[in-house]
């Protein structure tokens, strides 16, 4: 046991140094996204429906569970519907990471895209309100361009909401969610930053006049009761909560520390709140956030990213992430390593010794969709998406073999 939670420490201290590889303009103090640079970023997922486009923007502040819900699925590929939902109850992560597990596509599309999914999630820490704004900004310009709009998987609606006009996109079965497949380019044109750096079914894709295609629909009925656990507040910006939902309720009973226990604990919405717990020691993007939420951030010494490590290992251990759950997938199996793995090695990424940590980033864009670990080092991608640089003529990446989510 103690070889083992030393073997995850010393890993986890290296994917917390590969966090802390990032652009100067990522690193500086408190910088906020422009508009462009905000309405790329939430171009892959600004017209899924707002229950799912609510539950990742919140999953995506949780990245490094994010990765390891994607290697306990491909462990647990037998689980299905309610034996599912059990099995992933038992795992002690964010209620908005247990109940993607219903939805491995968009699991493998965050996880295989951690740098954006990362990027996301401190846009959304950073600046909920422009993130929210930026999403109804992508919606009107699609639907302005005809490729919005309501279909047999989901209703779009413009509604007035606290004095605002705001495009409602849901499910048309509440119990059934359509995940959208759709190409940026295609449907906004030329971005003025890249669009993130991810797989986009190619141009030719789509069938004549059609911008958006529908995978099979999944029935979300028979995996959580309570409905939906997540929503858009359109009216004052922000993600709300439905505490009814069976994984934030059981959470909220179970964790009297959890933030979005209280007066709306079991009693429809309340405001959603992010929970540093299960930020599982990545760093914050900047020193304001890791201030407000306790943490670390991308420009903090090695010293405290260290410390902050040994700190949430020493918590994950009490929780039974890596005590409890040895043998059952979360340190055997290979969250952060596979067995065997040393220092020097991430997933089955091998780092070598003396590598440039400015040249190396955990959260690098990855196009091609793989079935290896999903944190990994990328020197060869650079910058980030939003570092600065304009596209020109169009950034959007449209991928190779028009393959169906």
């Amino acid at each position: 046991m103690v070889k083992i939670l030393q073997r995850c420490s010393a890993v986890l201290g290296v994917v917390l140094l590969l966090f802390a590889a990032v652009s100067a303009q990522e690193a500086q103090e408190g910088a906020a996204l422009s508009h462009d640079q905000l309405d790329s970023l939430v171009a892959p997922i600004a017209l899924y429906p707002d229950p799912l486009l609510s539950q990742i923007l919140v999953a995506s502040t949780y990245p490094l569970e994010i990765v390891q819900l994607k290697q306990w699925l491909e462990q647990h590929k037998d689980q299905k519907d309610k034996a599912l939902a059990n099995a992933v109850e038992l795992q002690h992560w964010d209620p908005s990471i247990q109940a993607l597990a219903a939805l491995p596509d968009v699991v493998n599309e965050l996880a295989d895209n951690i740098k954006w999914t990362a990027d996301l999630g401190n846009a959304v820490l950073a600046q909920e309100s422009d993130v929210m704004d930026a999403v109804q900004r992508m919606r009107k310009k699609a639907q302005d361009k005809g490729a919005l709009k309501s279909t047999e998987q989901q209703k779009v609606e413009t509604q007035t909401v606290e004095n605002k006009t705001v495009i409602v996109i849901e499910p048309a079965n509440p119990e059934v969610v359509y995940v959208p497949s759709y190409n940026p380019t295609v449907v906004w044109g030329a971005p003025i930053y890249p669009y993130p750096p991810i797989y986009y079914p190619p141009v030719g894709y789509y069938a004549a006049g059609a911008a958006i295609s529908f995978g099979v629909g999944v029935a979300m009925g028979a995996f959580w009761s309570g409905g939906w656990g997540w929503g858009a507040g359109w009216g004052n910006n922000n993600i709300t909560i439905n505490n009814n939902n069976s994984f934030v309720d059981r959470s909220n009973r179970q964790n009297v520390n959890n933030p979005n226990r209280g007066a709306n604990a079991g009693r429809g919405n309340g405001t959603w709140q992010h929970n540093p717990q299960h930020r599982g020691g990545a760093p914050y993007s900047n020193g304001q956030l890791a201030q407000k939420y306790g943490g670390t951030s991308r420009g903090d010494s090695l010293a405290n990213r260290q410390g902050n490590a040994r700190s949430q290992i020493g918590q994950a251990n009490r929780q039974g992430n890596f005590g409890g759950n040895v043998g059952g997938g979360n340190v055997g199996g290979g969250n952060f390593a596979n067995r065997g793995t040393g220092a020097n090695q991430v997933g089955n990424r091998q780092i070598p010794s003396g590598a440039s940590a400015a040249n190396r980033s955990a959260f690098s864009g990855a196009g091609n969709r793989t079935s290896g670990n999903a944190a990994r080092a990328s020197s060869a991608r650079g910058a980030s998406s939003f570092s600065g640089a304009r596209a020109g003529g169009g950034g959007a990446r449209a991928g190779g073999g028009g393959r169906r989510r």
